[in-house]
């Protein structure tokens, strides 16, 4: 019997984005998952479930306000699945990616791959791809207390997890996922898996790094919880420069044809929003 993956999924007002998603799910290799939504008091995605029957999807609307760290717990709370994996609802999986990762998994707690960060243009409401980043470092315990090279979605881990480190921090939301690696790889087993097959949605604007200032008193938190001293807060890409993170580059096997994801959305002119 094949384990239950969960696919655990916050989101909030991005329509079209989440059924670029839901897209890619319809076109995993690895078949027995459920996909569990995270409404935090956005517009209805009801929709979806008729947009894609084939999916095994449940939405959870949330009764107030929550933001994505306590949408994601909640989400994770009501998993059925021997395996939690999680996802941006702006983020994207390439068919093989769940298939990879329950194989990678045997002998381990938590598995991650590397990610093709792309920037892209909207037109007609389809994200084009502009250009890309292959995201893709040596798993350094040592450099994950200095800069994390972990990225959340396509992360696979048991579900028991939660119950020695408890689940996502929101007293340092802005980096709740280094947060969760730090914690789970005190404990557990933990594998970068060398294989491009997540596709980050990266906006300037948007990424956490934009702005210092607010990010500041976050990153304080999470240093003071793992003791690691005082580290800066820099733009993403400028960080990326720095030597110590260069020397942890790594090779790794892209997949990914750049071809933008249709969804139903788009192509069903049945479902206006």
């Amino acid at each position: 019997m094949q384990p239950l993956v969960s696919v655990v999924i916050p989101t909030f007002n991005r329509p079209y984005f989440l059924c670029e998603l839901l897209e890619s799910l319809c076109h995993q290799t690895y078949l027995h998952f459920e996909v569990i939504i995270v409404n935090d008091q956005g517009d209805s995605v009801d929709f979806v479930k008729t947009l894609y029957p084939e999916l095994p999807i449940h939405i959870i609307e949330l009764e107030q306000k929550s933001y994505h760290v306590m949408a994601r717990n909640e989400g994770v709370k009501r998993a059925k699945g021997e395996y939690i994996l999680l996802c941006d609802d702006d983020d994207l999986l390439l068919p093989t990616h769940i298939e990879t990762m329950v194989l990678e998994i045997d002998g381990y707690d938590l598995v991650y791959s590397d990610v093709e960060i792309f920037h892209y243009e909207i037109k007609d409401q389809v994200r084009i791809p502009t250009h890309t980043f292959l995201f893709a470092y040596e798993y350094d315990p040592a450099g994950m207390r200095k800069f994390s090279t972990f990225v959340p979605s396509g992360t696979l881990y048991k579900k028991s997890i939660h119950e020695t480190i408890g689940y996502f921090d929101p007293s340092v939301s802005h980096y709740w996922d280094w947060d969760f690696f730090l914690c789970v790889s005190e404990h557990f087993r933990v594998k970068r898996v060398p294989v491009a097959s997540v596709l980050y949605a990266f906006s300037a604007t948007g990424h956490q790094s934009s702005n210092p200032e607010v990010m500041r008193p976050y990153l304080d938190r999470l240093c003071e919880k793992h003791q690691l001293g005082f580290l800066p807060t820099k733009n993403f890409f400028l960080l990326l420069e720095e030597p110590e993170v260069q020397k942890r580059r790594a090779e790794s096997r892209r997949i990914w044809d750049q071809k933008p994801i249709l969804s139903r959305l788009v192509n069903n002119k049945l479902y206006s929003l």
